[in-house]
């Protein structure tokens, strides 16, 4: 029996009705029948400027409500989950803006103390993540050709960076015109990593 964590759910979908939408459901499912807590944050319902707008840090927007909100549960949770599409190689513009606005120093991480190499210290440690990543690039593919970009990316580079270890991933492909009973079986593999916290 796996005792129960705190989970934020981050669904990086930027449309109301999406894959990814429908495989976080499928996680809070799972994670609210094993007695999980969990607290939620929908892209496309979060209201926010995602253009950064400045060259520094010295002084950067003031955060929107929702970005404080879900800074104020990443910092609640035990562990992190998104799910989200890859879009160019990358995240979805808006999610791409929820980082820029919302991973600031003293916030996510620390530029008041840095290693060797001048690396910031992250801010977010004790907390492991996994990103469901939907694409229509088999993995394969995307490891040989493109050499995981944007696994290596988020790992060392933006959820690693702030501290969040282990990061793990789950890939579903190809996604875009995937069939009702891969769907089902995506987001039963989904429940089961909720069920389980992972």
């Amino acid at each position: 029996m796996t005792a129960p964590k705190s989970i934020l759910v981050l669904n990086g979908h930027p449309a109301p009705t999406s894959l990814s939408k429908s495989l976080s459901e499928a996680y809070i499912a799972g994670a609210q029948a094993a007695g999980h807590e969990l607290r939620i944050h929908h892209l496309h319902d979060m209201n926010f400027d995602p253009d950064y707008g400045f060259a520094g840090y010295d002084n950067p927007k003031r955060l929107e409500p929702d970005l404080e909100a879900f800074l104020a549960d990443l910092e609640w949770c035990q562990h992190l989950v998104v799910t989200m599409p890859l879009w160019w190689g990358g995240m979805p513009a808006k999610l791409k803006g929820l980082v820029d606005r919302a991973f600031l120093p003293g916030r996510t991480f620390s530029t008041r103390k840095t290693n060797l190499f001048g690396v910031p210290t992250p801010l977010m440690t004790g907390r492991s993540a996994r990103v469901i990543l939907t694409t229509d690039t088999p993995a394969f593919f995307l490891r040989l050709m493109y050499g995981n970009a944007i696994k290596r990316t988020l790992r060392g580079q933006v959820l690693g960076f702030i501290g969040l270890r282990p990061l793990r991933y789950t890939q579903f492909a190809p996604a875009t015109h995937a069939k009702s009973d891969k769907v089902e079986t995506w987001q039963g593999i989904v429940k089961t990593l909720g069920t389980r916290g992972a």
